[in-house]
């Protein structure tokens, strides 16, 4: 099965691929419908970094819930209690594997977070 990209973006990528039964979410930012950087802290903008993971999930018919694995980068380290919360409200249960680090982001923002998904195709 050719894979499958969903989504447009001003830069060169799209935002979900599919390939077969796992559906891969380019590094989400935390920009609003606008493409601005919400204004707060790393709990604002995790937040909106992951209400673009769903709303990317949603346009390759995923949820969150078929997330197997992210890879969260923060712009600082000491953020990581306060993202810590607020992931763990989107994932209650059986949250994915999960890498995080930190690193210097290509825009003035204090988190990226990308996503896979796994979600059989039916035949």
């Amino acid at each position: 099965m050719p894979r499958q990209c969903f989504g447009t973006s001003h830069v060169p990528l799209s935002p979900a691929v599919r390939a077969g039964d796992f559906v891969y979410v380019s590094g989400q930012v935390p920009v609003d419908g606008n493409g601005v950087v919400v204004k707060g802290g790393i709990i604002e903008q995790t937040e909106q970094v992951l209400d673009n993971v769903a709303a990317t999930l949603s346009l390759a018919g995923c949820t969150m819930d078929d997330i197997v694995k992210t890879t969260v980068i923060l712009e600082d380290a000491r953020d990581f209690g306060a993202f810590n919360a607020v992931y763990a409200r989107y994932f209650p249960d059986n949250p994915p594997a999960r890498t995080t680090v930190e690193s210097r982001l290509m825009i003035d923002i204090r988190i990226e977070i990308e996503a896979v998904a796994y979600k059989p195709l039916r035949a």
